[in-house]
């Protein structure tokens, strides 16, 4: 058996959970890696057949995409090259993490392709929603990455077909203490606008974790350096709290590790809005943006005291066995797939 494990490579947490998944598929068959997309910050560690330009969404500096450099880099033509040259006829199955050029080519294909993602929770009918109607929201996560199975990942057991976060093993096994400091990473905020906001709290020391500076900064009570996977494991594990966007495995993380934990949802980002509804009715502190004006509210979340306790047992293992059953017992090619509207198709 042969399949190809297709990775979404906007944002660290496909990376993160794709180290854990990898040498699971390996043990049970040959296993291609495809990756698109251009804004993570950590290594993956295994060799990766396919290289994709893909299409990704870029983080701006004031808590939301850069449309116009989202649209600078976004290249239409090279997108639908890559999806009618990837050879997905090649591999029995495509496990896919949110990546679009995987789906779009077993879609034209008519290839089994199993989303296994935190979006594929987003879909279903019982996980949380925020109230307001988000169109194109919605468009993305249904149609983005096209697939004809689902398992999502989310906060909580929502449903049947959801399953709790993927946790990292780096993560399971570091040792939590608690050394006062805050754990900062907000990337889609520029370092001027975290120094203008934490600097007002100066009762406790902050780590912030940053996509735009080169080397460590200290100013006062405030460290700020570039993102190493290890360095920021580190600062979490011995953090008092975690302050950090709405995203699905910083947060996982930290509720994991029984962190004090503070969310700012990314504006007009469907997937953080579903989460920060989710990780609200949990009990976490939700700031809806980060400013100067906001400082009450984050030094009353760091003066609090909650604990709010998950149980995210190390599942992986099972989900794969189950994806591959479904392989050799034939339900995973009477799955159908979704109806797509005529003028989104890609042929």
């Amino acid at each position: 058996m042969k399949i190809l494990y297709a990775i979404q490579g906007t944002g660290n947490g496909h990376i993160s959970r794709a180290r854990e998944i990898i040498p699971l598929l390996q043990k049970k068959c040959e296993t291609d890696i495809l990756i698109s997309g251009y804004q993570s910050d950590m290594e993956l560690l295994f060799e990766v057949k396919y290289r994709m330009h893909g299409l990704s969404l870029i983080f701006g500096k004031k808590g939301g995409v850069d449309i116009w450099k989202t649209y600078g880099k976004s290249n239409i033509r090279k997108l639908l090259t890559e999806i009618k040259e990837l050879p997905v006829s090649d591999y029995d199955f495509v496990l896919n993490d949110f990546e679009p050029v995987s789906a779009w080519a077993c879609y034209r294909n008519k290839i089994p392709c199993i989303a296994l993602s935190h979006q594929s929770a987003l879909r279903d009918k019982n996980a949380p929603k925020p109230p307001f109607a988000d169109a194109f929201g919605k468009f993305i996560i249904n149609y983005y990455a096209p697939s004809n199975l689902q398992f999502g990942l989310h906060f909580g057991r929502y449903s049947k077909e959801i399953y709790t976060p993927v946790i990292r093993s780096e993560v399971r096994e570091a040792e939590v203490t608690d050394a006062g400091h805050y754990t900062v990473y907000l990337p889609a905020y520029s370092d001027e606008i975290l120094l203008k906001t934490l600097e007002n709290i100066p009762e406790v020391r902050w780590h912030v974790f940053s996509k735009h500076c080169k080397k460590p900064v200290i100013q006062k009570h405030i460290l700020i350096k570039p993102i190493s996977n290890r360095a920021f494991i580190k600062s979490m594990a011995s953090s008092q709290g975690v302050l950090c966007g709405a995203d699905f495995e910083t947060p996982a993380e930290a509720l994991f590790m029984g962190k004090k934990l503070m969310v700012i949802p990314m504006k007009s980002q469907y997937e953080q809005q579903c989460n920060a509804v989710a990780l609200r009715a949990m009990g976490v502190s939700v700031l809806k943006k980060l400013k100067k004006g906001k400082t009450d509210r984050i030094k009353k979340w760091v003066f609090s005291n909650y604990n709010i306790e998950v149980n995210y047992p190390d599942i992986t293992e099972k989900i794969i066995n189950r994806i591959f059953k479904m392989y050799v017992d034939g339900s995973m090619h009477k799955k159908k797939w979704k109806k797509i509207p005529r003028k989104f198709k890609i042929r």
